[in-house]
């Protein structure tokens, strides 16, 4: 193969961050055939913006295309499933989104079903369609791609190396991923989203706790140290009943049934342990941030904010358009405007890796296995707080 062939499915945000990444690589590495969007409208605007030249409203158009090498998953949350199954059964390598998959309910079960469904059920049900995703994957022997970008951010690439080169043992990590909500319609409630900040946000410093252990362990014992047991409590904290008294919101104030609030933490199976929080109640832009304790080391990652460029103006017009960090209220005052926030998050290292993993025929740094272990630790964790103790995993 000399050059990866992509059909990218979905036409909003998610699959405007890869095309913006793709851009490197398009012509030399890889090619992009086609998009599917159920919304012709978005479809053929982002096919005409990012010069794609097929477009159609049903995925499985791109599924039947031979010249097709991979699909790009750029999807909600509740079509993980089957369109991953579908793409790997038509023989497809398959590039998705986090989270994996999660909890959806059934017609049957109607709305609001984040308070009445047992997170057992939930954590049950998750589970049970990571091993679909599986076998599906395996039987068909195609690359499973997972788009954990925190994996691959520089900041956490550098931590790598010094747990390399220190040869000390990662004791304690504290993480975070927050700000102040996010505005698409498909996160407030749990049957699109599959949970609420703990899965949105959290899953990414999950997935980098969890990253950095299997690093830990591959490095020194040849195998990965994986979690074994999580704690942890959400909330919904815009229902307090103070802040709903406020007659200015600065924080999204849409959730339903989902929490916009969670603490989890997670002991591994040598006892270490990592303490991971999600907001959608914090202010001041994203805040992305990863301390890792040594036995001999210290090592804090600062993907956001970040004071490579630090700016001032006393009022917010005065930058006009010009971008400045995600999820900032204002441009007004002190702020740190992120020289090239994707970069600094890992998406085009993300990219890059997988289309050179196509390429090669080699597993990619992210894939199936973190996906999956970084879904049990999210709906454990939701179990967890439901019931108020310890849950073992049982991966």
């Amino acid at each position: 193969m000399e050059k990866v062939r992509v059909g990218i499915v979905g036409s909003q945000f998610a699959a405007h961050l890869h095309l913006n990444n793709y851009a490197k690589l398009r012509g030399s590495k890889m090619e992009i055939l086609g998009i599917a969007s159920k919304t012709e409208k978005n479809a053929r605007e982002t096919a005409r913006q990012f010069n794609i030249p097929s477009v159609y409203t049903d995925y499985r158009k791109l599924l039947e295309r031979k010249d097709i090498d991979v699909i790009d998953l750029c999807i909600p949350n509740n079509l993980h499933e089957e369109m991953v199954i579908a793409s790997a059964e038509a023989g497809k390598h398959i590039i998705c989104e986090k989270p994996l998959t999660g909890y959806f309910g059934e017609e049957i079960e109607g709305e609001d079903i984040g308070f009445r469904i047992s997170k057992d059920v939930m954590l049950r049900s998750a589970m049970e369609s990571c091993a679909r995703i599986r076998k599906a994957i395996e039987k068909s022997r195609i690359l499973f791609c997972y788009a954990e970008d925190w994996v691959y951010a520089p900041s956490v690439e550098k931590m790598k190396r010094i747990v390399k080169v220190s040869g000390g043992t990662i004791m304690d990590i504290r993480a975070e991923e927050s700000h102040s909500g996010s505005h698409a319609a498909y996160s407030r409630k749990w049957k699109t989203s599959g949970g609420g900040a703990l899965l949105r946000l959290g899953c990414h410093p999950i997935g980098a706790a969890i990253y950095l252990k299997y690093f830990e362990g591959e490095l020194r014992d040849g195998k990965p140290i994986r979690p074994k047991y999580v704690t942890a409590e959400v909330g919904q904290h815009t229902r307090i009943p103070s802040f709903q008294r406020e007659p200015k919101k600065w924080l999204v104030t849409l959730s339903e049934d989902v929490e916009d609030w969670s603490a989890v933490i997670i002991t591994f199976e040598d006892n270490s342990k990592a303490s991971i929080f999600a907001s959608d109640g914090v202010l001041g832009g994203t805040r992305n941030t990863m301390q890792v304790y040594l036995s001999n080391a210290v090592a804090f990652a600062n993907i956001n904010p970040n004071n490579a460029v630090e700016v001032y103006a006393p009022d917010p017009k005065i930058f006009g358009d010009e971008y400045i960090s995600e999820k900032l209220e204002t441009k007004a005052g002190w702020n740190f405007a992120s020289p090239d926030e994707d970069w600094m998050r890992g998406f085009p290292q993300e990219l890059e890796d997988f289309i050179d993993s196509i390429l090669k025929g080699k597993e990619p740094v992210s894939g199936l296995r973190l996906a999956e272990d970084t879904m049990e630790v999210v709906y454990a964790s939701y179990l967890s707080a439901e019931k108020g103790q310890r849950i073992q995993l049982t991966s």
